[in-house]
């Protein structure tokens, strides 16, 4: 009987132990989530190590339940990285000014000509209209993750470029799907030759074009230094990034990954941001100094430049961005 009475109790106590232990939760039994973002920049460049910290951080932060896989795209087929997005083949990406236009045309304000010449105007202005702006994407299926700017928008060319009239015989560089560039060359009364990113070294050695706008870190980087030799000072303009992903994407996960995908993001961006603009005056120093690049100092013809550039824009008012928006970019910045 007293054995009998051992085992009854021995089975009450593991009966007691199964029914009240703690069953594992779902999000502990869920797979990790790996969002598959599209970076233009290759490995090894900020981009790439920026976004790759960003994963690991969110895999810590969320532990192992969210993570990111940074994708390496063609540079020069954003219209491409585009429709993946939109399709579902990627979560996200990091783009230039043209991705960015193609899927919220109004938001290129803040690139164009004349309206920031510099970092702070245009930090300014993206937070006093960041709701607005957030919207704009949204609006269109995305979210803005962070803004990733590629630096300082610069003339680079064979011969120097000191006034506008002065690109009227030279045979400058048009990006495909740019609509602001081409624009200024037309009121001036220059002829673009319009290539994709990747043809422009081609169209370089060939003498198709002698004329590029870029940032330092971009006409280093990828080489188109070696066939240039002169460089503006100035500059009119940031050349506009950002990282945007899918917005049902982003509606799937659970409320509190997207808080922490958002507050990461924020964190990674202002990272990226403070390493390329760091970065890009550091090319450009490297390029006048030690690559032999000549500096061509706009400041006598300041007031041809600024014309241009306001003519230019309201040329893109109403077809690129409507007028409200210019007003108050440019209210903003000041």
């Amino acid at each position: 009987m007293k054995r009998r009475s051992s085992l009854f109790l021995w089975l009450a106590l593991l009966l007691g132990l199964v029914c009240f232990a703690p069953f594992p939760s779902a999000d502990a039994q869920a797979p990790m989530i790996t969002l598959r973002f599209a970076t233009l920049a290759p490995r090894g460049s900020a981009w790439h190590r920026v976004f790759t910290a960003w994963g690991n951080t969110l895999r810590t932060q969320t532990q192992n339940r969210l993570t990111i896989e940074v994708v390496p795209a063609t540079p020069g087929d954003e219209p491409a990285l585009v429709r993946r997005v939109r399709a579902g083949e990627l979560d996200g990406a990091c783009f230039t000014a043209i991705g960015l236009g193609q899927i919220a045309r109004p938001v290129l304000v803040l690139q164009a000509p004349g309206v920031f010449d510099g970092y702070a105007g245009l930090d300014r202005a993206r937070t006093r209209l960041d709701g607005e702006l957030r919207g704009l994407f949204e609006q269109n299926g995305t979210v803005l993750m962070g803004w990733s700017d590629y630096g300082l928008a610069r003339i680079f060319s064979t011969h120097a470029v000191a006034r506008p009239s002065d690109l009227r015989t030279a045979h400058p560089w048009v990006p495909a799907d740019d609509p602001m560039f081409g624009e200024f060359l037309r009121l001036v009364g220059a002829t673009g030759v319009p290539l994709g990113i990747g043809e422009v070294m081609a169209g370089l050695n060939a003498g198709r074009i002698d004329t590029v706008v870029a940032s330092a870190t971009a006409a280093s980087a990828l080489q188109w230094h070696t066939r240039l030799t002169h460089v503006m000072q100035q500059s009119s303009a940031v050349l506009l990034g950002g990282t945007l992903m899918s917005k049902a994407r982003f509606d799937a996960l659970p409320p509190d990954l997207q808080q922490t995908l958002r507050a990461t993001g924020l964190q990674a961006h202002e990272a990226l941001q403070r390493t390329v603009r760091r970065d890009d005056e550091r090319y450009y120093e490297t390029l006048t100094t030690r690559h032999g690049l000549t500096p061509v100092d706009l400041t006598p013809h300041a007031a041809e430049w600024r014309q241009m550039a306001e003519q230019s824009r309201e040329r893109l008012v109403g077809r690129v961005f409507p007028r409200d928006l210019l007003d108050r970019a440019l209210a903003a910045s000041r």
